[in-house]
């Protein structure tokens, strides 16, 4: 019983978030004490539904030491972070500075504090441009954008924090989407800039027409291609994460995994898609590329299903049928 293995709460950073609200429900799920982190710059307060809040920056040295003195955290897992792409490439040092320097704050903690596991978000965007068809943990790192650069950077200082004792793991994500399957949380993003939600919006009538960025790529229909992972399985994930970290014999380690579904869809596909569950076709126009942007991006999810016993279980259509409930949900 994973409960009974781990000392204190799971100190989960950017838990009021869509993946990490999901995150804290998932580890609640598992027996565990969820202690959310969150600045609510990007979160909300009403996503808080399993453990309590903190409020602050991971940034903040002095505030991160006060949490781990006063709560104990046996367990980090680490979301905090900003995530636009677009907003990445227009301002970098903005991402380098959230996303990779406050990281190492409190990877600094963790080791100091002896946590017992550090699981950290990070992303598929780290590969860049692919070399295979189906992207796997050992492909090269040479990511095109601020964003997956800062990601990368945190990879790095993981790989350093083992050699001091931290035991931890990078889960590389793809595209995560849909929302919980019980209706109680899901994604609400200020700006928005994920496709399926923008795409569920337009249909709905809730905005303006969606832009698909790019239409002249080098795949079948000319859009991106991306791997949609629903956020219930990718929470599910960290669980897994965690188990196996605390299964590890070694003082300090790292490794990293995908977490996707293994399958790639056109950004062409995925509006379809949602045209058809929806019952009309989502208003869409095409824009230009947007900077930073791989063609495609879809992962292999062999280590993950042999290391940690995790695979997803919910399908496109699955990730689509969820959104839409809880939309429809939020519009009443």
């Amino acid at each position: 019983m994973l409960s009974s293995t781990i000392r204190g709460p799971v100190l989960v950073t950017g838990g009021a978030g869509f993946i990490g609200s999901h995150v804290c429900k998932a580890l609640a799920e598992a027996g565990l004490q969820p202690l959310c982190l969150d600045t609510l710059e990007k979160g909300h307060e009403w996503a808080v539904r399993w453990g309590s809040l903190v409020k602050g920056d991971v940034g903040d040295g002095r505030f991160v030491e006060e949490v781990f003195v006063r709560h104990k955290p046996s367990v980090v897992v680490h979301l905090a972070g900003y995530i636009e792409v677009g907003e990445s490439v227009a301002n970098p040092e903005r991402y380098m500075v959230n996303n990779s320097a406050k990281s190492r704050v409190l990877i600094g903690a963790a080791i100091r504090h002896k946590v017992q596991a550090f699981v950290f978000s990070s992303t598929c965007s780290v590969y860049g441009l692919p070399q295979a068809d189906r992207l796997e943990e050992e492909h090269k790192i040479a990511p095109l954008n601020p964003y997956a650069i800062s990601k990368a950077s945190v990879e790095r200082a993981l790989d350093e924090a083992a050699w001091r004792g931290l035991r931890s793991a990078s889960l590389r994500y793809f595209n995560a989407a849909g929302a919980d399957p019980g209706g109680e949380i899901g994604e609400a993003h200020e700006p928005e800039t994920h496709l399926l939600p923008l795409a569920v919006d337009a249909a709905l009538g809730l905005r303006d027409a969606l832009v698909v960025h790019g239409e002249d790529y080098p795949t079948e229909d000319g859009s991106c291609v991306r791997d949609f992972v629903h956020v219930s399985d990718l929470a599910q994930a960290h669980v897994s994460a965690v188990q196996w970290l605390m299964r590890q014999k070694a003082r300090g380690r790292h490794d990293v995994f995908n977490l996707g579904s293994g399958n790639g869809y056109s950004v062409k596909q995925v509006v379809d898609q949602v045209g058809r569950m929806v019952g009309r076709p989502v208003p869409h126009v095409f824009g230009a590329r947007r900077p930073g942007d791989s063609p495609v991006l879809v992962g292999s999810i062999a280590k993950a299903e042999r290391e940690l016993g995790w695979m997803p279980t919910r399908d496109l259509e699955a990730q689509i049928e969820d959104a839409l409930r809880w939309r429809r949900a939020m519009i009443r």
